[in-house]
């Protein structure tokens, strides 16, 4: 099986670290890593760039996801999403697949098998 190669969008460092260390932990590589809407919008822009899908933050220090995650859609790159609130208010994405924070490495093991199926 081939290695994933994501992206993480986590505007807490030190979760995003966790995460990007469990990620790794599961065979995945992870080829950029932001905290802030503007950086992973800019970084996207780059259709050089090739990744098989993200992992994201839904909020982003009050900032919400939501246009990083219609723009990866456009491009048909799948994503999961990754909150410690409750379900995603934009309905546009309401489908889309959800892991709770705290993440355990279970929950981020089935998030990338979808992320598999759906590259």
């Amino acid at each position: 099986m081939s290695t994933l190669r994501l992206i993480l969008v986590e505007d807490e460092s030190l979760v995003a670290i966790m995460m990007e260390d469990m990620l790794v932990d599961l065979g995945c590589e992870v080829v950029g890593s932001f905290g802030h809407l503007d950086a992973a919008l800019s970084w996207l822009e780059d259709t050089a760039r090739h990744f098989d899908g993200a992992i994201l933050d839904v909020n982003l220090g009050g900032e919400m996801v939501f246009p990083l995650a219609q723009a990866l859609r456009d491009r048909g790159v799948p994503f999961v999403f990754a909150t410690g609130y409750g379900e995603i208010s934009d309905q546009r994405f309401a489908a889309a697949p959800l892991i709770h924070k705290p993440v355990n490495p279970e929950a981020l093991s089935l998030a990338l098998e979808s992320l598999r199926t759906a590259a």
